[in-house]
């Protein structure tokens, strides 16, 4: 069978991943725009992506040919599934790779903002050394004892709610599918919002969390409050976040994934003091994406096998 790889250059930005080791044959393109993809997955079995948007125009064209899509990663809101399934297409993503490294980067911006590093560093950037000085200028708080608020108790879920435990926060939880664990206090996302010192979201995007995080829902939210995006950019309206933290309604953010990526080059949230912005590196450590490419691997030979794991598509 026959692999291609659309944008491999997403995932191997630094060259150090082999993807020959997942098929006998592996085509790899670096980068595909939407419009290309009929024309590069003509003759293959196997179509591998990375967060590219595979509509269902596209995807009701698709070969015949082509029987697994796998999505190299955890959300696959990119993909049409509706359509694959009814091409007989078979969907897979790649659940968990990535979950300690993500959750890792989530305490990462916690500890950050309770520090005000954004705005020591941007401090020492123009020769300000108060906080050496003088006293120190900016608010540095414990994390002990504040209530983180997580939104969404998948794997990545799960992990922060471990590393906050031992912190010494106090955790809330809210999740349509609560797993029922005594010592996890769930609310409400109205509870979750008005209670919480921080909140760190940790769901997949879909109709239901598209902008959750909107207006209405950043009034709810303490003015001490930060706000915490590892999962998805779209789950927080980014225009009403911004007049958000330009009225101080909140005492921040920290945002490994955003509503558009890579911002624009106008955009306020790369100058705003009370804002840590990451290029979505949660997954991108050399180790995780080692571990993406093995799993996808995995997805690969148990297809071939006629025993497909992680499928995220009704197959009828």
């Amino acid at each position: 069978m026959k692999t291609v790889i659309l944008n491999g250059k997403k995932m191997n930005f630094d060259h150090v991943l082999d993807y020959s080791s997942l098929d006998d044959e592996v085509l790899v393109y670096e980068e595909t725009e939407t419009s290309q993809i009929l024309e590069r997955i003509q003759d293959c079995d196997i179509v591998v992506t990375k967060e590219l948007p595979y509509p269902s125009e596209i995807m009701m064209q698709t070969p015949d040919r082509v029987k697994l899509i796998v999505e190299a990663g955890t959300g696959f809101n990119n993909i049409s599934l509706e359509a694959a399934s009814k091409k007989k297409i078979t969907v897979c993503n790649i659940p968990a790779y990535s979950t300690k490294r993500v959750a890792h980067t989530a305490i990462m911006l916690l500890l950050n903002l309770s520090s005000s590093m954004q705005k020591q560093i941007r401090m020492l950037e123009r020769g300000d050394h108060e906080n050496f000085t003088d006293h120190l200028m900016v608010p540095h708080v414990e994390v002990n004892d504040k209530v983180l608020g997580v939104v969404g108790e998948g794997h990545i879920g799960q992990e922060v709610i471990k590393i906050a435990r031992v912190l010494g926060m106090k955790v809330l939880v809210s999740t349509r599918h609560p797993k029922q664990d005594p010592d996890v206090t769930y609310v409400s996302l109205d509870e979750l919002l008005e209670k919480s010192d921080y909140i760190s979201l940790h769901c997949a995007l879909n109709d239901d969390t598209f902008h959750m995080i909107d207006g209405d829902a950043l009034r709810k939210m303490k003015k001490t409050a930060f706000l915490i995006n590892t999962s998805r950019g779209a789950l927080i309206d980014q225009k009403a976040l911004i007049l958000a933290l330009k009225d101080h309604q909140i005492a921040g953010a920290g945002l490994d994934v955003l509503e558009q990526e890579p911002p624009e080059e106008d955009s306020p949230l790369y100058d705003m003091e009370d804002v840590i912005i990451t290029p979505h590196m949660g997954w991108k450590g050399k180790e995780t994406r080692e571990r993406l490419l093995s799993i996808i691997k995995e997805d690969i030979d148990a297809f071939k096998a006629g025993h497909p794991v992680n499928v995220v598509n009704k197959m009828y």
